[in-house]
């Protein structure tokens, strides 16, 4: 601490980021990247934007990034989506970190479950936003029965994180139909591993706004894009937001890639089918060995075991070369949350849970 701080750096309780360790032949498997690269569109459109020695990178990128909003429209021409209904930004972090700013931040506290992302508190502290928290059921369900409070917004990832579990498309449209006073954001991170996105009711429903990110599915952690879409008033309220805080949040090669990855779906149908492959088979493989595990719509599993500790068991796959998630949390600190690797990666972790287990 410091005498230099602001009395509101001195409240906060930053977010943890899942752990990046600088470790040769590791088995990585916490913090839900795709086992998979980018698509080679991807790599083709940043290389030709470097083109000439870099000469384009002298000059500032597109502060509206008019490309990647089309291409996101395009993506979702079914669902009638324009390029004036989407925000973009950098990771859905930082759009929902304006979410907040722009659309939650009001008299009445927001909603969102008890057992969620966790930069949810952290963006409320950061913007002085009031919430109350909503118990997820005995089955780590969200009960849209239970989101009855008056309330200034309410905000859920779907599929849940870290549960994976999914809450149905006509679900959603009922909570949105109770709340028409309220906005209702549904963060699409994992949507793409199984899940039916909330994209189709954004016509319907002025109310909704759907994050998504091009960080799992689309394999640009690395690259940090994210984007929102909803009614025409509610990118406003962001891109105000947005131009009051950083005119220009994605640089060129950001843009570049983003337009070639969401342009390819064919390549994201097949490495999204063989990352839900995968799953199939190692929640087979985990079931075998004693663990319940949650059922998933994300590209990660959610698991306990009720003979061995979670902490220990992620200790001791730590000292084997395999990193999990374990979160120290009431309620779900007997459980672990493996994200979804090769098929490679998934055998060496049941081989060395095997191992403990023994």
């Amino acid at each position: 601490m410091s005498r230099y701080w602001s009395s509101l750096v001195h409240r906060l309780t930053p977010y943890v980021p899942g752990e990046q360790p600088k470790l040769a032949r590791l088995v990585k498997l916490n913090t839900n990247e795709n086992p998979y690269p980018p698509s080679p569109r991807v790599v083709e459109a940043i290389s030709e934007e470097l083109r000439n020695g870099g000469e384009l990178l002298r000059l500032y990128p597109d502060p509206a990034a008019d490309r990647l909003k089309e291409a996101v429209a395009a993506r979702f021409a079914d669902f009638a989506i324009t390029a004036q209904q989407v925000f973009v930004g950098n990771g859905s972090d930082e759009v929902l970190a304006h979410v907040f700013m722009a659309l939650l931040k009001h008299e009445l506290p927001i909603l969102f479950p008890d057992i969620t992302y966790s930069f949810y508190p952290v963006y409320c502290g950061l913007h002085d936003v009031a919430y109350a928290t909503v118990p997820l059921d005995e089955d780590f369900a969200i009960r849209i029965d239970d989101y009855v409070a008056p309330n200034g917004g309410i905000i859920f990832p779907n599929p849940n994180a870290p549960t994976g579990c999914l809450l149905p498309l006509p679900a959603i449209a009922s909570l949105l139909a109770r709340h028409r006073q309220s906005v209702v954001v549904v963060d699409e991170a994992y949507v793409d591993f199984g899940g039916e996105s909330a994209m189709a009711l954004v016509s319907e429903h002025p109310n909704l706004l759907v994050v998504r990110t091009l960080s799992k599915a689309h394999s640009l952690a690395g690259l940090r894009v994210g984007y929102a879409v909803g009614q025409c008033a509610l990118i406003e309220a962001l891109d105000r937001v947005k131009n009051s805080f950083n005119s220009y949040p994605l640089d060129r090669l950001a843009i570049a890639g983003a337009v070639a990855a969401i342009s390819d779906q064919a390549y994201l149908e097949a490495t999204r089918q063989a990352v839900m492959r995968s799953r199939e088979a190692l929640c087979s493989d985990l079931r075998g060995l004693g663990f319940e595990v949650l059922p998933s719509a994300a590209n990660f599993v959610f698991v306990r075991h009720r003979l061995h500790d979670a902490g220990e068991l992620a200790a001791a796959l730590r000292q084997r070369g395999v990193i999990v998630r374990h979160f120290k949390l009431p309620r779900i600190d007997q459980h672990l949350r493996i994200t979804i690797g090769t098929d490679v990666q998934g055998e060496l972790l049941v081989e060395a849970l095997r191992e403990i287990l023994a």
